[in-house]
C-alpha cells in the first residue's frame, strides 16, 4: 500500500521493509502534503524526525520478535539484538525510547508478550507450560505473575472472559 501512495506520487521507491520506505531522490512540499493524509487515511503515520525514526525501529524488531519467532530459540537477550541490529549503543537506545515513549523497553518487551500470550491463550491450542516456553519465560510462575500484573487476571481467568488484546499499534 505504501509503495502504491508514493509511486502514485512520482517517486521512485529505492527500498521497502517492515515500517520503512526510501525513496530516490527528494519529496517535494506539495508531493509530501499529498502524501501524509493518503498515508493517514491508509493507517499509516509519517515518521522523519531520526530520534522517532529510531523508536519506530525499535518497536518493530520488538514486535517483529515476540509475534513472529520463538522466544526460546533466542540465542541473545533484546539489549543485545536491538543493539546488533540498529548498530547503536543499548543505554543510548534506552534513554531514547523512555524519554519518547514514557515506559521502558523492558515494559514494552512485557506488554508485547503479554499481548501474545493472549492470543495463544485465545487460540487454546497450547497449555500454559508450553506457551511460557515459546516465550522465553523461566517458568509458568513467572508468567502467571506477570500477566496479572499486567492485566488484572490470571490466564486461566483470562481464557475463561470476553476480555480482548490491545492492537499492537496502541501499545
Amino acid at each position: 500500500m505504501v509503495k502504491s501512495l508514493l509511486e502514485a506520487e512520482g517517486l521512485e521507491v529505492a527500498n521497502m521493509e517492515l515500517g520503512k520506505a526510501s525513496v530516490n531522490g527528494q519529496i517535494d512540499a506539495e508531493q509530501l502534503n499529498r502524501l501524509i493524509p493518503a498515508l493517514q487515511e491508509e493507517g499509516f503515520l509519517l515518521i522523519d524526525d531520526k530520534k522517532q525514526q529510531l523508536v519506530a525501529a525499535i518497536k518493530s524488531i520488538i514486535v517483529d520478535t515476540v509475534h513472529y519467532t520463538d522466544l526460546d530459540d533466542m540465542k541473545e537477550n533484546f539489549s543485545t539484538l536491538l543493539s546488533t541490529r540498529l548498530q547503536k549503543d543499548y543505554h543510548l537506545l534506552s534513554s531514547l525510547f523512555s524519554e519518547l515513549e514514557g515506559t521502558t523497553i523492558e515494559q514494552y518487551i512485557i506488554q508485547q508478550k503479554i499481548e501474545k500470550v493472549k492470543e495463544l491463550l485465545r487460540y487454546n491450542e497450547l497449555s500454559l507450560s508450553e506457551i511460557s516456553y515459546k516465550l522465553g519465560y523461566s517458568s509458568v510462575a513467572h508468567l502467571s505473575a506477570q500477566f496479572k500484573k499486567v492485566t488484572g487476571l490470571t490466564p486461566s481467568q483470562f481464557r475463561q472472559t470476553d476480555a480482548g488484546r490491545i492492537p499492537l499499534d496502541k501499545i
